[in-house]
């Protein structure tokens, strides 16, 4: 049931109740109106007919009865004369006042009095006055039903008119049920236009102030959602770059050391042979051959510090603490000024490779950032195994990083930061107190399977 229906239907009952409540007051009124003057009339009219009829009845019944057809009806009253021995010697004649017709018979129950009855006694007889009021109860009927006509007409005029002007003033409301149901459907480009009255104004203006929070959310939602979607591919991405950069790292050193490697051997080795031959008979050639054996060498030597920045072999062949402690020792000897500590605790044996990898570029990052950029003295590296998880942290005594470090390059720091995180780990790097810096890494185990 619609508001407009019910509002209508309240005021009907309303405007019925006060109508009811008028024709019980008219009914009422005509009960009191109808009594007093069947009182009154009954009364008058024995007062009148007790000295009358005395007169009249000492002359004779004949001429009262004369007296009686003369006067007629006397107002609301029915007279009946009889003589001494209860012949009816005259009765009233019927009203002429709206002849044939009598009101319901409810009608007259509720608005008839008690019975109002004079005997007058006579010399000769007696005349019974007894009040008829069924025409002031008929013109009571009367009235009732043009009043019953009036109100009806009126309460449906009225109804009509609240009908009609609830219909305007309801009307904003159906423009908001529609941008609501506008909206439900998904919408969210709804507005409503100015709607009259104040109400309805304050509705309208909250609905607009609504759709359009909710047009920046969706917006703001639907920028979030690109820019993950964005930032996965982006990692997707990143993670495929750096497979294919792992693999081509292996291929250079396993061709540096396979290749490379046995070439330059015999290089020097045909070096040193030419050496041996030439050394009595031609000592240039034999000078020759030596800068060919030392530069062979120190290629050699180079190319064997290369290859374990490109791929730690030893991670692939005896896992991560050897990897780590070969890394450690590789450092110490080529810095042997640096005081490294190196602490192994319960690491597992059968990480896998992604987990291990990435806990051996974040130590060598964070050697390679400590004595290369921090200039640091004491640089102290621990490994830990849990349960649950993989902690690895580089702690130096050098210049720490720059206040700005992550808006001027730092790329490396960067691409072990997504290498973490998309193992689903976390990467600390801060600045310690009161000078050196903190590489920390934290790889989950359940999720590297």
């Amino acid at each position: 049931m619609s508001l407009r229906l019910r509002i209508n239907l309240i005021m009907l009952a309303v405007i019925s109740s006060l109508v009811l409540s008028m024709i019980a007051l008219q009914i009422d009124g005509l009960r009191r109106s109808v009594r007093e003057e069947v009182a009154a009339a009954n009364l008058v009219a024995a007062q009148l007919l007790n000295r009358v009829g005395w007169l009249y009845a000492m002359e004779g019944m004949p001429s009262l009865v004369r007296f009686l057809d003369q006067l007629g009806r006397v107002r609301a009253n029915d007279l009946t004369l009889t003589n001494a021995d209860g012949r009816v010697l005259y009765q009233s004649p019927a009203s002429h006042y709206k002849p044939g017709r009598e009101a319901p018979q409810w009608f007259q129950a509720v608005l008839l009095p008690a019975s109002a009855r004079q005997v007058i006694s006579l010399p000769g007889g007696q005349l019974v006055i007894e009040a008829n009021p069924s025409r002031a109860i008929l013109d009571g009927w009367d009235d009732l039903l043009r009043l019953t006509a009036i109100g009806a007409v009126t309460l449906l005029l009225i109804n009509v008119l609240v009908f009609w002007a609830m219909g305007r003033a309801l009307k904003p409301f159906q423009q908001i049920l529609a941008g609501l149901q506008r909206l439900q459907a998904g919408d969210f480009s709804v507005s409503l236009p100015p709607l009259p009255g104040k109400e309805a104004g304050a509705i309208g203006a909250a609905f607009n102030r609504m759709t359009a929070v909710l047009k920046d959310n969706i917006a703001s939602q639907q920028r979030a959602f690109e820019a993950e979607r964005r930032l996965s591919d982006s990692r997707e991405l990143a993670r495929l770059i750096e497979t294919h950069v792992e693999t081509e790292r292996r291929e250079i050193a396993r061709a540096l050391h396979d290749e490379l490697g046995q070439s330059v051997t015999a290089i020097r080795s045909l070096a040193m042979s030419v050496v041996r031959r030439s050394e009595s008979s031609d000592a240039q050639t034999a000078q020759a051959a030596r800068v060919i054996t030392e530069e062979a060498a120190r290629l050699y030597d180079h190319m064997h510090g290369m290859i374990p920045r490109l791929a730690p072999m030893a991670l692939d062949a005896l896992g991560l603490a050897d990897a780590m402690g070969d890394l450690v020792e590789r450092v110490r000897a080529s810095h042997p000024q640096v005081q490294l500590d190196l602490q192994m605790h319960h690491v597992p044996a059968d990480l896998n490779e992604p987990t291990a990898l990435a806990a051996y570029r974040v130590a060598q990052e964070g050697l390679t950032n400590a004595l290369r950029h921090g200039a640091a003295s004491v640089v102290s590296l621990t490994l830990a195994g849990h349960p649950d998880r993989l902690e690895l942290a580089v702690r130096d005594n050098g210049k720490g990083l720059d206040g700005d470090w992550r808006a001027s390059g730092h790329f490396g720091l960067r691409w072990l930061s997504e290498r973490v995180e998309a193992l689903g780990g976390t990467l600390r790097i801060d600045n310690l107190v009161p000078h050196g810096a903190l590489l920390q890494a934290v790889l989950p185990l359940e999720a590297t399977a």
